[in-house]
């Protein structure tokens, strides 16, 4: 399993990826972003999983990989 960040345009996107990971059975955390890390509104939602790819549709500005205490993007909105 791997830890992830995501990061948000706006705080209201932040909780409906919250509430989301909640009603997936994914253990979600709201925190501040990372200041190694630049986002939008500031909020993001750390969570672990095997795979982000059911994610990718949803309001995020990126999501990003952590290892280490360092962080990695692996997906980043485009539009």
């Amino acid at each position: 399993m791997n830890k992830y960040i995501a990061t948000f345009f706006s705080h209201f996107d932040a909780l409906t990826f919250f509430n989301l990971m909640k009603e997936k059975g994914i253990a979600a955390k709201l925190s501040p972003v990372p200041r190694k890390v630049s986002a939008s509104c500031g909020t993001c939602v750390s969570f672990t999983t095997d795979s982000i790819s059911t994610f990718e549709d949803c309001e995020t500005e990126a999501i990003y990989v952590e290892t280490d205490g360092k962080f990695s993007a692996v997906w980043v909105n485009n539009d």
